[in-house]
């Protein structure tokens, strides 16, 4: 199985920690694709929205996510990756989707202990108006990531299921 492994999920469910792992794991390269858009465009994320619009931020995103085609990698997407233009299509296409889950209760507190500032959506938010967003845009987004080809219970799944799921989905492919 040499197709990417693409990790979804709302901003805060853990893809960019779990995705190093499993990548260790399964002695693959890990790409995050925030990191690869900072690279590219040599400023912050949130510079970049303020600077140019989330439009631009989002063609951007799509223009470098497709570019990961054939990499032997494990890939953490931005929360909102798969919910622009043909993303999860493309996804679903060109490797393993797995869909990590959090309840919104468990988004907002790990929100709430990280840098707020580094994630342009959430600027201004606290408390119950972060616990409401949480829930508006989760509700928005769920129809692309339950598109996934593996979901995962982040707070309640070992590395080593997540590793049985995939080759499961594998050999089932």
């Amino acid at each position: 199985m040499d197709k990417p492994i693409f990790l979804i999920g709302f901003m805060g469910s853990g893809k960019t920690t779990l995705g190093k792992k499993l990548a260790n794991h399964l002695n693959r390269k890990f790409i995050d694709l925030d990191h690869v858009i900072v690279e590219r465009i040599g400023m912050s994320i949130p510079e970049y929205f303020t600077q140019y619009g989330e439009q631009k931020f989002r063609e951007l995103e799509s223009q470098l996510l497709k570019e990961q085609q054939g990499e032997r990698a494990v890939i953490s997407t931005g929360g909102g990756s798969p919910c622009f233009f043909d993303n999860m299509q493309w996804i679903l296409e060109n490797g393993i989707s797995i869909y990590l889950y959090l309840t919104p209760k468990a988004l907002h507190h790990r929100l709430q202990q990280s840098n707020i500032a580094s994630r342009p959506a959430l600027q201004g938010l606290r408390d119950e108006a972060l616990l409401q967003f949480i829930e508006e845009k989760l509700d928005e987004r769920a129809p692309f990531y339950k598109q996934a080809h593996i979901h995962i219970d982040q707070l309640n799944t070992s590395l080593d299921t997540i590793c049985q799921s995939i080759e499961t989905y594998a050999k089932n492919k």
